[in-house]
């Protein structure tokens, strides 16, 4: 089975938002380093917001402020909450379970486009 499953990507319109789901198997939620990735055409994948091994969380730059990592212990989901979308989040969003190894979601497409 897929062990990581997104859902929530769609086409929004600049300033809109969107929140995108990461559900994960238990032993997978409770065992790696949850964060949220991100690919637009022609870049490099690149950190969006992740929980840390050390117990913080970290932003891209390029969010901080608008978006928001959150998870629910109970449902093994962690959450992106996408605020004051702009152009330039549009990209395939990649949920990630960080750890020995690394598993990954099959990406859900955020288009911000008026």
């Amino acid at each position: 089975q897929v062990q990581l499953v997104e859902s929530g990507g769609g086409l929004v319109q600049p300033g809109g938002s969107l929140r995108l789901s990461c559900a994960a198997s238990r032993s997978i939620f409770s065992r790696n380093v949850m964060g949220w990735y991100r690919q637009a055409p022609g870049k490099q994948r690149e950190l969006v917001a992740t929980f840390t091994s050390g117990g913080s969380i970290k932003y891209s730059d390029s969010v901080k402020g608008r978006f928001t990592i959150s998870r629910d212990y109970a449902k093994s989901t962690m959450f992106l909450q996408m605020n004051s979308l702009k152009p330039e989040d549009t990209a395939v969003y990649y949920c990630q379970a960080g750890g020995y190894p690394d598993y990954w979601g099959q990406g859900t497409q955020v288009t911000v486009s008026s």
